[in-house]
């Protein structure tokens, strides 16, 4: 049998309509943005493999630094034991970190990211025994497909499934300067009449939901309200982390920080799974205790993974340069030019740019949502010039590997213009 043959029948692919499925595309080397399947095709990847290569694929760079590492130490036990690579990528993490964060706790993805930060929270409060168990979270969110990531998610087609089994969360539409005061009403409200204990975030945009945007400003108004009534907050930079917002994180657009802040995709720069979860010392103080029940009870097998913290690191290296500082400005000022010259196009609903992320939002009869059918005409279309571009139902993006050129970019911004057409 050929592999994909193989891979119809062994594999069960994430986020995929298995009934539906057509035969996967055998992949078998990358380099730089592209793919190359084993017919010898070529697919540019314009959306970063689910937004984590940073600096396109088999970077020589990254590829030495993890090999050199796997001949020296592959992986070890993270407790009672430690790391050159974990604790040098911990100081170097919280060097570009707002300075209120002052520990990394590593666990191995984005959604255990957020599940850490959701146990320590709670636990920050079951600590000091203050009953605060409520987080407050956006509609459309997603956090991941854990339990806890899925409770502060929006009940929608990710989680409908496992709705009776998920915690109770007061949900609230992103603000906008229409609502922002009322919006500061209900969270003024709720902390006095309720046990609110945190409020998650995706800072600046919401990625799954169709890379939503919204301004800072209004963020900083409900960061500085959760403050005053001490509700934790904390900000999952999953997605918006290592540049994509244009700035290193998205909290560098914040004049308020986080209490708690998620990493994971681009942390490794596409290599290996890896996750953080940062946190201000207030935080941290509230484990320690004489008592071993104050304990924070959480690990994986794989954290603080020696091959995955000298990827991060390597990957780092890279992202301080300020060659790729420039690219990432060059990558955000040619999507402001592109939107600037697409935004009357009537097939187009919306277009949004936010650093190096732009998403142009089809007009359909149907409404704007995950499953709207236009999805697989927009995947087919750009597939077949050669682009890989996985929509969000009607909403499509561009989130590219750093080191793209500008005619490359090019080549995609003529290829939607031909499909707007």
């Amino acid at each position: 049998m050929s592999i994909e043959q193989k891979d119809k029948q062994f594999v069960w692919h994430p986020f995929t309509h298995q009934l539906k499925a057509k035969p996967a595309i055998n992949i078998v080397k990358g380099e730089g943005v592209y793919f190359f399947d084993d017919k010898g095709n070529k697919y540019m990847d314009a959306i970063s493999s689910w937004w984590v290569n940073l600096h396109g694929h088999c970077n020589p760079y990254i590829s030495k630094k993890v090999s050199e590492q796997l001949l020296q130490l592959e992986h070890s036990i993270f407790s009672d034991f430690t790391h050159a690579p974990a604790v040098t990528l911990a100081e170097r993490l919280l060097g570009h970190l707002p300075k209120n964060q002052s520990k990394i706790f590593y666990s191995d993805n984005g959604s255990t990211s957020v599940e850490v930060a959701l146990k320590m929270t709670l636990q920050y409060w079951h600590n000091q025994k203050i009953n605060k168990t409520l987080f407050i979270a956006f509609e459309n969110a997603y956090h991941g497909d854990t339990f806890g990531g899925m409770s502060v998610g929006a009940r929608n087609v990710f989680n409908n499934a496992f709705e009776n089994s998920l915690f109770e969360v007061a949900h609230i539409p992103l603000p906008t300067k229409e609502n922002i005061e009322e919006l500061k009403s209900i969270i003024q409200l709720w902390s006095k009449q309720h046990n609110i204990a945190g409020f998650i975030f995706e800072p600046l945009i919401q990625g799954a939901s169709g890379m939503l945007m919204y301004e800072a400003e209004l963020l900083d108004e409900l960061m500085e309200l959760c403050r005053e009534n001490k509700i934790i907050t904390i900000a999952d930079e999953v997605m918006t982390g290592f540049g994509r917002t244009g700035k290193f994180f998205a909290n560098d657009h914040l004049k308020n920080k986080a209490d708690i802040i998620c990493l994971s995709k681009g942390l490794t720069g596409g290599y290996m799974p890896l996750g953080i979860t940062s946190c201000a010392q207030f935080i941290y103080e509230a484990f320690l205790s004489e008592e071993k029940t104050k304990t924070f009870f959480h690990g994986h097998s794989y954290t603080a993974n020696p091959t995955a913290c000298s990827a991060a690191l390597a990957s780092l290296d890279l992202l301080e340069k300020e060659e790729c500082q420039q690219q990432i400005k060059m990558i955000e000022e040619a999507h402001l030019q592109f939107k600037n010259k697409i935004k009357s196009n009537s097939k187009l609903k919306d277009v949004r740019v936010k650093g190096t992320i732009i998403a142009f939002e089809l007009n359909t009869e149907d409404h704007t949502h995950y499953l709207n059918n236009a999805s697989q005409s927009i995947t087919d279309f750009f597939l077949q010039k050669g682009i890989l571009l996985r929509p969000l139902g009607n909403i499509f993006y561009i989130l590219p590997p750093y080191v793209i050129t500008k005619e490359e970019l090019n080549f995609i911004y003529a290829s939607i213009d031909e499909f707007l057409v």
